[in-house]
């Protein structure tokens, strides 16, 4: 069953421009958080463990060492000789213009790599990290601004301790594709205090502003966290898996085809992990995704421009 049939995906968006196959290679540069070193808050987001993002990474090796173990990997998987450099781990626009031209040109000088996919907050892209970019994909490489909003409502994202709201992401993402710079937007489906209808309303914001990439990812529970406490207290309960592949076919549906979906689920180490537990199984979650728009006949874009409301009452 192919995923990428029904849905418009990062691995065939880039095969079809390229003309072969091209891999992200997930990066830690060693970059901290203003939501950790007191500059917006300290302890991050309720819900962050870097570590379920980026299995593996929190290693602080240089990233030749972090290129050249990826790409072993990516040989034995598919034999893929372009790369992606995705720069993933917190906050990866969180220095000065010069420290980031370092380690982007470092990256950029690894064999095979054609670009870059930043990750980063919204409040944490100021204009000469943008113009930056811009000088990248103005050279011919891809470029990627990857933006963690995770959720459209301000109370929610007071409640996981964000410290941003949904103005910070709208004011990063017109600033970004005004330059021409394609916006990949990350929502997070579960988070405390929402309910289905959050995630539609937050879909439908997110298309309003404008966006050229989405990342789904279901919210688990991961080791050193508060929402581990608020879990063990019985205060937290994670989506079922049958839930997330529904919504998740939901808002494919929903989203027009020429939006690449980078990701449309995330997984945690096992070793971190608390709940719940088909978060560790992706091949899992990705297949029964495959499988609901099979059983209904439809593929992303399907219903796109409906309102959320009657796309629930029709489904």
């Amino acid at each position: 069953m192919h995923l990428s049939s029904r849905i418009h995906t990062f691995g065939q968006a880039m095969l079809s421009k390229h003309g072969q196959r091209v891999h992200k290679i997930a990066l830690d540069a060693g970059f901290t958080c203003p939501n950790r070193d007191g500059s917006k808050g300290i302890g991050g987001c309720t819900f962050c463990n870097n570590k379920s993002f980026a299995p593996g990474c929190r290693e602080q090796a240089p990233l030749e060492g972090q290129f050249d173990r990826a790409r072993r990997r990516i040989a034995q998987a598919t034999g893929a000789q372009r790369f992606i450099a995705y720069f993933q781990a917190y906050t990866n626009t969180y220095a000065h213009v010069d420290e980031l031209r370092r380690l982007y040109d470092s990256a950029l000088a690894e064999p095979g790599v054609i670009g870059l996919s930043i990750g980063t907050r919204p409040d944490c892209v100021p204009p000469e990290v943008l113009d930056l970019l811009v000088e990248y994909q103005q050279r011919g490489h891809e470029v990627w601004l990857e933006l963690g909003l995770q959720s459209s409502f301000d109370e929610t994202l007071a409640r996981v301790n964000r410290g941003h709201g949904f103005a910070e992401y709208e004011s990063a993402a017109c600033a970004a594709r005004a330059r021409g710079l394609p916006v990949c937007c990350h929502l997070i489906l579960g988070l405390p205090g929402e309910e289905e209808s959050h995630y539609h309303i937050t879909l439908d914001r997110v298309l309003e502003t404008g966006v050229d990439g989405l990342k789904l990812h279901p919210l688990h529970v991961v080791k050193h966290t508060k929402l581990a406490i608020e879990w063990k207290r019985g205060e937290y309960t994670p989506m079922s898996e049958a839930d997330y592949l529904r919504i998740a076919a939901d808002l494919i549906e929903r989203t027009p085809w020429d939006i690449v979906f980078h990701r449309v689920t995330g997984t945690a180490a096992k070793d971190i992990l608390l709940a719940p537990e088909w978060c560790a199984k992706k091949w899992d979650v990705l297949n029964g995704i495959a499988r609901e728009l099979e059983k209904r006949g439809t593929r992303q874009g399907a219903r796109a421009g409906q309102a959320w409301n009657k796309v629930c009452h029709a489904a």
